[in-house]
C-alpha cells in the first residue's frame, strides 16, 4: 500500500515534547529542495497541501536528553514567513497543527555487511505560539 506523501500523524505537543521547547534565535527559515540532476536548490513546498515550507530549530527540554543534541528541527507550513510569538532569546513555544512522519534513516548504510539504518521523524506544524503557562503556577 502506497501512502502518498507519506502518513501523517497528528501529535499533541505533550507528547512530542513533554518538558516543552524553546525556540532558538534567528532559526525561522525558508527549507529548500535541492535539485540532484541541476544541482539546484528552490524554495520547498509541502507535497500535500502545497504550501511553502519554513523551518525553525528548538531545543528539547526533556532532561533524559542530558549530554545529548537536544535541537529538534519543525517544519511549518504557512503561505507567509512565520513571526515568533516574542522577542525574547530563547522562549518556550508551542505549535498548532503539529504531526510526526515516520521514515527509515538509512543513511548509514554503506552497502558493505549489515546496514545500520534506523526509524526516524520528521515534525510538521501549521504554526507557532507562545507557549502557555506551565499548570499549577498561580499569577498570584
Amino acid at each position: 500500500m502506497a501512502l502518498k506523501g507519506g502518513l501523517r500523524l497528528p501529535v499533541g505537543m505533550s507528547d512530542a515534547f513533554p518538558y516543552g521547547c524553546h525556540l532558538l534565535p534567528e532559526s525561522i527559515a525558508e527549507a529548500m529542495d535541492y535539485d540532484e540532476k541541476t544541482k539546484t536548490r528552490r524554495p520547498m513546498t509541502d507535497k500535500v497541501t502545497g504550501q511553502r515550507v519554513w523551518q525553525c530549530r528548538v531545543s528539547d527540554m526533556d532532561p533524559a536528553l542530558e549530554g545529548r543534541s537536544r535541537e529538534v528541527v519543525v517544519k511549518i507550513l504557512s503561505d507567509s514567513r512565520p513571526v515568533p510569538p516574542g522577542r525574547g532569546l530563547f522562549e518556550a513555544v508551542e505549535f498548532d497543527g503539529l504531526v510526526v512522519t515516520p521514515y527509515v534513516d538509512n543513511g548509514r548504510c554503506n552497502g558493505q555487511g549489515r546496514c545500520n539504518a534506523r526509524m526516524a521523524y520528521s515534525l510538521r506544524a501549521t504554526g507557532i505560539k507562545a507557549a502557555r503557562p506551565a499548570a499549577g503556577k498561580d499569577a498570584a
